[in-house]
């Protein structure tokens, strides 16, 4: 047991799907998994294990922003032995490669959070995905005729500020596709510990043309996203 996840060893499963919302842990534990159950439920922040096409399959929430996500991941790794972390989360779109609904396979991150700064203090650390998960995730995809888009995001500790659509217009120029609050950590983390890791985002939101999904929408553009998420990490 760790300080924020009450569970035993041999409880999480190496292989974990990483969702902001925990009731999205639960949706997918009860849509997705076999034979699942909970192995916490500390401030409500659900984690699930169960079996996915025959092999054993965690689901963790982790909250929003850097240091919630750090918190549950620096947790999964070190206390529990997880070895391979998907992402399975929401972007706002900046680029018009991405419509909504699609899926985007993030390749690195970039960020303005002093996360990273007090790590690498003068050095512009570049965190990225792992390889095999990202061209797996693609393969399976192009299988499935799934529309997926691979390329960087850019990871906020903001989520309102005044800069935004200044900012957003920048990134957009450098071919940055989408805003998140938490791909940046999970790459570092992978990084650092030698584990893999990939990013797997549903466009909730396009901010350049100020349109956005539905609520009752949601499920079902983020229900296509994990299985894909579902079918990569079982197959590596």
């Amino acid at each position: 047991m760790s300080l924020h996840i009450a569970a035993k060893n041999g409880d999480v499963a190496e292989k974990v799907l990483l969702p902001g919302d925990p009731i999205r842990a639960k949706y997918i534990a009860e849509n997705f998994l076999e034979n699942f159950r909970c192995y916490t439920d500390i401030r409500g922040m659900y984690g699930f294990t169960g079996v996915y096409h025959g092999c054993h399959v965690s689901v963790q929430g982790t909250g929003m922003g850097m240091p919630s996500f750090s918190i549950y991941a620096s947790e999964l790794i070190n206390s529990y032995g997880a070895k391979e972390l998907i992402r399975v989360g929401t972007c706002g779109a900046i680029s018009n490669d991405l419509d909504l609904k699609d899926v985007l396979l993030v390749t690195g991150a970039s960020s303005d959070s002093n996360m990273v700064k007090k790590r690498f203090d003068y050095i512009n650390f570049a965190p990225v995905a792992d390889f095999s998960l990202l061209k797996k995730a693609s393969e399976i995809a192009n299988q499935k005729e799934v529309k997926v888009v691979a390329g960087t995001v850019f990871t906020s500790d903001f989520f309102y500020w005044d800069n935004s659509e200044k900012e957003s217009k920048l990134l957009e120029s450098y071919g940055i596709k989408a805003l998140d609050m938490e791909t940046a950590e999970l790459y570092i983390l992978a990084q650092q510990n030698g584990i893999k890791a990939l990013s797997m985002l549903s466009v909730s939101d396009h901010i350049t043309s100020k349109r956005f999904i539905a609520p009752e929408e949601r499920v079902s553009a983020f229900a296509q996203m994990i299985e894909l998420a579902l079918d990569t990490i079982v197959a590596t």
